[in-house]
């Protein structure tokens, strides 16, 4: 038996986990991470509230193990991917990160498209050009924040850049990689001219290693920061939706998970890819499996901005069981929420419409409806955005078998019956999935051998109830989502428009 630890730098809080190899979880800590969007679609954190929730985590965690911190046989890091950090010669991070949600390089996507050729893009990188891709964020930061531009000398993604605090290696994990359209498929190498687009040499990016890979040791300074003994074995990190995913039992081809988080993501194991411009491709945490995957920019979020806005008069305990209050009333209205619909595209949209400058709408709205009703439409949105992506992955021709749900949102009952109703499918819960953060630690655990296979995973999580769908929610369901995705449509054209007329803001 071996102890490991798993740290998960995600969009809401940071979060670490001790564990042990005969499945036993040691302990857990987290601490929240501010997420700042200083202009209607962006989306911003910063690297260093990253390490100081890390930092603060590790002590945290082994004093709750009672533990010597010479016991943890090594550490794994998940994080958000492909959130871009940029680094000076110092290794100081020039400015906030600029995430994987942020919406504001419309124009330099644009630019991109009409320079290289989409299809042969796709077909080369495994990925469309679309919002999330690192070369407009980079255009966008030469164009506007020259003065942060110019003095980068390392850039990479959330859980990089904790490794590297830890070790003082500088590694580049390949899905972030991937995911920010720099690699060729073929060759899973780094292509400098792919690097190119992005207005950088190649030379500015790190090595590239597999999420299991070490890559160093936590260093004597990191240990005086966070407790960790130096010398502790480092694996270059997992990207957090895959971590989690793999947690969840995605193993086969046909699993598909959907994560109910601050960001709603919906994966699916495959044996080989299929790229399509409408979702992002990534490698499975098994070599020699795929995991093309679609991300929703705001899924909890959306709901933790309106439980906030509606309990803006409490305080304490009363806001914190907003969510609970609102759920009970989200039972009592039915299915469709009484002509109401919500587009969730509060930080435009990612797959599979790629459109920043999509907003959220709630349409239908009139005086017979309540907080009930506005509240499950919400939770319905959601639902319909994640429907929304299954139907393009059986348009894509890969098969979805099982469903798996995973993350905060499922403590909620309402919302998970409604979303076996939208989708028309059973959704199997789960117990015993603390995230991606065990994702990390089985990983790390596999890189120094502790663990000879993949699958001792089943160890930690544990199935729970199956949600069964309604067949009486199916006509309603099928209509409202035919009006959600006819609504976007409409709309298309007018929210450019809408996000003309966002002016700088002021606090309210």
């Amino acid at each position: 038996m071996a102890v490991v630890l798993g740290l998960d730098i995600g969009t809401t809080s940071t979060i670490g986990i001790l564990v042990d190899t005969d499945g036993s979880v040691l302990a857990l800590a987290d601490r929240p991470v501010d997420l700042h969007s200083d202009h209607p679609g962006w989306a911003e954190e910063d690297p260093q509230q990253w390490w100081a929730n890390a930092a603060a985590i590790c002590p945290e965690l082994i004093a709750r193990s009672r533990l010597p911190a010479r016991a943890i046989a090594a550490v794994g890091v998940s994080g958000m991917v492909p959130a871009l950090v940029v680094l000076d010669a110092a290794g100081q991070p020039i400015r906030r990160s600029i995430q994987q949600s942020d919406g504001r390089t419309g124009a330099e996507v644009a630019a991109l498209s009409s320079e290289v050729d989409p299809a042969a893009f796709l077909q080369r990188t495994g990925t469309g050009i679309n919002q999330q891709l690192i070369a407009p964020k980079l255009r966008w930061l030469a164009r506007h924040e020259p003065q942060a531009f110019a003095p980068i000398r390392t850039l990479f993604g959330s859980y990089d850049y904790v490794a590297f605090r830890l070790t003082g290696t500088r590694s580049l994990e390949r899905n972030w990689a991937l995911e920010a359209g720099f690699v060729d498929l073929a060759s899973g190498a780094l292509a400098a001219d792919l690097v190119g687009l992005g207005g950088i040499s190649p030379d500015l990016l790190p090595p590239l290693r597999a999420g299991h890979e070490l890559i160093g040791d936590v260093t004597s300074a990191a240990a005086a920061e966070t407790g960790l003994a130096a010398g502790t074995p480092v694996i270059a990190g997992v990207a957090d939706h895959i971590a989690s995913a793999f947690v969840a039992g995605i193993r086969q081809p046909g699993d598909l998970l959907i994560k109910f988080g601050g960001a709603g993501d919906i994966l699916l194991a495959t044996a080989a890819p299929r790229p399509d411009p409408r979702l992002f491709l990534d490698y499975h945490v098994i070599p020699g499996l795929f995991m093309p995957n679609g991300c929703m920019a705001a899924s909890g979020s959306v709901l933790n901005w309106l439980a906030r806005e509606l309990a803006a008069g409490e305080a304490g305990a009363a806001r914190q069981s907003a969510h609970a209050r609102l759920d009970a009333l989200a039972a009592k209205a039915p299915p469709g929420s009484d002509g109401l619909v919500l587009l969730p595209y509060f930080l435009g949209e990612k797959t599979p419409i790629h459109d920043p400058a999509a907003r959220g709408t709630f349409i239908g709205l009139g005086l017979h409806h309540r907080l009930g009703h506005l509240w499950r439409a919400a939770l319905e949105g959601i639902a319909f955005g994640f429907r929304h992506h299954v139907e393009v992955c059986l348009d894509i021709g890969y098969p979805v078998t099982r469903v798996t749900a995973s993350d905060g949102g499922t403590r909620s009952a309402v919302w998970m019956q409604i979303a076996a109703d939208v989708l028309e499918r059973p959704v199997h819960l789960l117990e015993g999935h603390p995230g991606s953060c065990l994702g990390a630690a089985y990983a790390a655990a596999r890189a120094v051998g502790a663990v000879t296979d993949w699958n001792g995973i089943e160890r930690f999580v544990r199935p729970a109830r199956i949600v069964e769908p309604e067949p009486s929610a199916a006509r309603v369901y099928d209509e409202a989502f035919a009006i959600y995705r006819a609504t976007y449509e409409a709309l298309k054209p007018i929210y450019p428009r809408l996000g003309a007329l966002s002016a700088p803001r002021e606090e309210i």
